[in-house]
C-alpha cells in the first residue's frame, strides 16, 4: 500500500512524511484488523489510500483557522476524524456506536500516538452539547439527518463539513425544506462523483 499514485493531491494538502508516516502506520493496522472485523468495504482495500486515507485528508483545508475541536459522528473506523487528527487537528472526538470498531480506533490511536476523545455510544446519548467548532462525517445519513445530529454538537457559529457522494445535490434540495443553511459544495479529491459540503448558518424551518 502506498500513495505514489495520489502524490500530487498530498503534496497539495501539504503533508509531511512524519505524518504520512503514521497514515501508514494507520493503515496496516487496519488491513490487519479487517482480517477479523468488517471494518471498511473489502472492495476498497487494495485502494486505501485513496478510498479512505486521502478522502479523509481532503477535509483539512476546509477547517476554519480557529478549528479547535471537531467532532466526527459515525466515524466508524476513524475516518475522517482520526485521520484530522493525526493531521493536527488538536481536540478531535470520535462517536460511533459500534464497540468492535471502536476498539480498533483506540488501537489505532495508540499506535499513531494520536490523541483523541472516543465515545463509543449513539449520538443522542452524549453529554456534551454546542462544544464543536466543526462537526464531520462521511456515509453515516442524507444531509437532513446529519443536520439534525450536529445540532446538538456544535457551537452557533460551528461548520460543518460532510463528504457526499453522487446524490449530494439531490440531498442538498432535500434538506432545504426543513433547514434554512449557507452551503458551499468542492469536488471530491478521492471520488469524481463525491463532493464536499462546507455548510454553516444552520437554523431549523
Amino acid at each position: 500500500m502506498g500513495f505514489q499514485a495520489q502524490q500530487d493531491q498530498w503534496n497539495a494538502l501539504d503533508v509531511s512524511r512524519e505524518t504520512l508516516d503514521r497514515l501508514q502506520a494507520y493503515g496496516d493496522l487496519l488491513v490487519k484488523w479487517q482480517a477479523k472485523i468488517n471494518l471498511v468495504s473489502n472492495s476498497t482495500l487494495d485502494d486505501l489510500w485513496t478510498r479512505h486515507l486521502l478522502d479523509s485528508a481532503q477535509v483539512y483545508p476546509y477547517l476554519p483557522e480557529n478549528c479547535k475541536t471537531l467532532v466526527d459522528i459515525g466515524c466508524g473506523a476513524g475516518f475522517p476524524g482520526l485521520v484530522l487528527a493525526i493531521m493536527g487537528v488538536e481536540d478531535v472526538h470520535l462517536v460511533d456506536s459500534d464497540a468492535r470498531k471502536m476498539a480498533f480506533v483506540r488501537e489505532a490511536a495508540r499506535v499513531t500516538e494520536t490523541q483523541v476523545t472516543i465515545h463509543n455510544c449513539r449520538i443522542d446519548d452524549l453529554k456534551e452539547s454546542g462544544f464543536a467548532d466543526v462537526v464531520t462525517s462521511r456515509a453515516l445519513a442524507n444531509l437532513e439527518k446529519l443536520l439534525s445530529f450536529s445540532a446538538q454538537l456544535r457551537k452557533p457559529d460551528g461548520r460543518c463539513i460532510f463528504l457526499k457522494g453522487r446524490k449530494a445535490e439531490d440531498e442538498i434540495k432535500d434538506a432545504r425544506k426543513v433547514w434554512d443553511f449557507d452551503c458551499e459544495t468542492e469536488q471530491s479529491l478521492s471520488d469524481p462523483e463525491g463532493q464536499i459540503l462546507i455548510i454553516e448558518r444552520m437554523t431549523p424551518k
